[in-house]
């Protein structure tokens, strides 16, 4: 009989290691499914929340955020790229690629948690951002994101054009900060297990075995 288990994943669509941490999560859960059924809820975490609307060129951002020459910056996107692979997934940026602001992006992926289709939302904006080179502060682009995932356009487009749910994000972003919450990717399993960073399946495996053994045992 599978257990529950009860994932809370803590990211920003524009994370590279956020793709490639949910990616190993995905993996390591088809390989435990025998074992648990577990339910991801996506939560909103910004990089870059005083990003304007036009965003900025990213190994400009990268050097002036980390101090990382464009040949650094080149390096780093060619390691990270390889990791994406590993997991199936085609990240494709490059030095024209740019950071954008993401708060609509959470905004529409609250309200993809209260109506369902979280998870495809969220892995469509990853593929429009770093497959495809989008802008995810494009209200056309999420939309067509929220197609992609079996939403309706019209309920999504509203959301965006409204405002609404911008007092859940910021009130959801305040609530892992002040839990600790510094960097992303942040899992955090059943409200008590943190498994930080872009890990490989394999070590989302062994963790989940080992919470889900230590459940079992009571």
């Amino acid at each position: 009989m599978t257990q529950p288990m009860k994932i809370d994943f803590v990211s920003d669509v524009s994370c590279p290691w956020c793709i490639v941490g949910l990616g190993g999560l995905e993996e390591a859960l088809r390989r435990v499914d025998d074992l648990v059924q577990a339910q991801i809820t996506f939560h909103p975490f910004e990089l870059n929340p005083d990003m304007p609307p036009e965003g900025q060129n990213i190994v400009e951002h990268v050097g002036q955020k980390y101090g990382a020459t464009p040949e650094q910056s080149a390096a780093n996107r060619a390691a990270i790229h390889a990791r994406a692979a590993e997991v199936g997934f085609a990240m494709k940026t490059n030095e024209q690629s740019r950071i954008y602001n993401t708060f609509d992006a959470h905004r529409l992926l609250h309200w993809a948690g209260i109506v369902g289709g979280q998870h495809a939302l969220k892995r469509a904006l990853f593929e429009a951002y770093f497959t495809n080179n989008q802008s995810p502060a494009d209200h056309e682009v999420l939309v067509a994101a929220a197609q992609a995932a079996g939403l309706d356009t019209d309920a999504a487009r509203e959301v965006l054009a409204s405002g609404r749910y911008a007092d859940e994000v910021r009130a959801a972003e305040r609530h892992w900060h002040q839990a600790g919450i510094s960097s992303v990717p942040a899992v955090i399993v059943n409200d008590r297990y943190l498994i930080s960073g872009g890990q490989p399946a394999a070590a989302f495996e062994r963790a989940i075995r080992t919470i889900a053994a230590e459940a079992a045992a009571g």
